[in-house]
Formats: C-alpha cells, structure tokens, sequence
C-alpha cells in the first residue's frame, strides 16, 4: 500500500488564480495608448497579427519614434512597429511585412494612407469656414427674378 502513496494525485485548491483580466487602459489614459488601441494591423499573416494584438493587449507594443530601414529598398520607409518591409515593398512582393515570408495577407493594405484624428482646432476652423461660405451662397441665391415674367409684364 505504501508503494501507491506516490502515485495518489493531490487536489489542491488553486489559489493564485486570476479573478480579472488585464486591461491595459485601466489607469494609462493617454492619447499614446487611445492610438496604440485603434491601431489596425494590416499587411501581415496571421500569426504575426496575433503577435501584434497580443503586444498591444499587455501594453508590451511599442510605437516607432522615427521611421526603420526596409530590407529590401533600404529606404528609410517603414512606420509600423515591429515590420522588416515598407508598404510598397510588402504590396509588390505580396509577402507579410512584419515576418517577410509569403503568407496569405489577413488585411491588405489601403491604397491610401488613413488619417485617424483631425485635430479639433482644425475642426473648429473648419465648421466656421462652412458657416462663412454658406452666408455667402445664401447672400448669392436670394436673386429670384424670373425673367420671363418682367418681359410680359413690360410688353402688356
């Protein structure tokens, strides 16, 4: 009986399990972070986009200060984090930009780059050129005369 002492399975209750899930805006409220979030990762395979998500889901991804070398036009091109290839480079040779190899393209990237955040001053200044050009045309329309009209009044 002594011999199957060692082979009894324990059951322990598990204590260090975890209750909640990490968040990694729960106290980082910057604009760095809002960005790093809504950033979508297109032009690479699937399992360097998983890679990326998981970067940016445990605040592990780090954005580019200056723009990376690309392997294969060795132009000073590359924005995205993490990726060996430009995104010309990536579109002509339809290969993943972050791992390089020939894989199938999970998104592809746009033709045109993005723009994500307007900023508001340009906004404001916007809505207010509007409202100026609108005053305008309304100032411009209000010239209804119909001509035909005066020609018969005048000629009666």
């Amino acid at each position: 009986m002594s011999s199957q002492k060692g082979n009894v399975a324990r059951s322990r209750p598990q204590r260090h399990q975890n209750t909640f899930s990490f968040k990694n805006d729960k106290f980082d409220k910057s604009v760095q972070t809002k960005k790093i979030n809504a950033k979508l990762h297109d032009g690479v395979c699937q399992r360097c986009k998983e890679v990326l998500e998981w970067r940016v889901k445990y605040s592990k991804y780090k954005p580019l200060s200056k723009p990376k070398k690309c392997v294969k036009c060795l132009q000073k091109s590359v924005k995205d984090s993490y990726h060996i290839m430009c995104r010309p480079c990536a579109c002509e040779l339809e290969v993943c930009a972050k791992c390089g190899k020939k894989e199938d393209i999970v998104i592809p990237f746009n033709k045109e780059p993005e723009k994500t955040e307007i900023p508001e001053s340009n906004l404001r200044s916007n809505h207010r050129s509007c409202r100026r050009n609108e005053e305008e045309s309304d100032d411009d329309l209000d010239f209804d005369i119909d001509l035909d009209n005066t020609k018969d009044n005048q000629v009666d």
